[in-house]
């Protein structure tokens, strides 16, 4: 399974985007118009995560996956859209996609993260969005997450580290921070989580791509 990481909190797993943050942030070298997906999950509604979603969804006619709120919001916005809420679970292309809590704040709907399950790869991959610690995460972890990509920015979401207490929580097989750096109210050091984290984790270089 390919991932390929763009910075803030915007990856490409194989044909599915989430949080597609890239003109703006002052790190990202990539072109939207050389990134191709089928999927483009969000979750949640400020910019630093809905980005260029539309752009994106509107060359690659690719579906759009939000919280019922926002993603019928946009859906004027000449993309296709898929809306869903907290606990529910759809199938797009060879995704099965449920939805999950985070806690944070957003303009439109409620904030959320996701479980991935993708049918050819045996994977699941949890993307928290933007959170807090909250204690349901050890139920998240009882879903066998393989691949955790978890928030370490502190300010706006979890730091350090409550990021290692969701690890203990979660479980999962290997961790990859995201949500840090791109700002200066951002700026923690993600070998400081590394050093602490109980599990393995996967430091991402900005537009390094991993076969994991």
């Amino acid at each position: 399974m390919k991932l390929k990481y763009f910075g803030h909190s915007a990856f490409l797993i194989e044909d599915l985007l989430i949080d597609p943050f890239l003109t703006g942030n002052p790190h990202c070298t990539t072109e939207t118009g050389d990134v191709e997906c089928n999927i483009i999950c969000l979750t949640h509604d400020h910019d630093d995560h809905v980005g260029d979603a539309f752009e994106i969804g509107k060359r690659n006619n690719a579906v759009i996956v939000a919280i019922y709120d926002f993603a019928k919001d946009v859906s004027s916005k000449g993309v296709r859209t898929e809306g869903m809420n907290i606990g529910g679970t759809i199938t797009v292309g060879d995704w099965d996609i449920k939805m999950v809590e985070a806690l944070h704040s957003s303009n439109k709907g409620h904030p959320a993260g996701f479980i991935l399950k993708h049918r050819k790869f045996n994977r699941t991959i949890y993307h928290a969005g933007d959170t807090g610690l909250f204690s349901d995460m050890k139920l998240i972890g009882d879903e066998g997450i393989d691949i955790a990509m978890l928030p370490i920015g502190d300010r706006y979401t979890m730091g350090i580290g409550d990021a290692v207490k969701a690890v203990e929580l979660i479980k999962p097989g290997l961790v990859i921070p995201m949500h840090y750096g791109t700002f200066p109210a951002v700026e923690v050091d993600p070998e400081e989580f590394k050093r602490q984290c109980p599990v393995e984790v996967e430091i991402f270089q900005l537009g390094e791509e991993m076969d994991l």
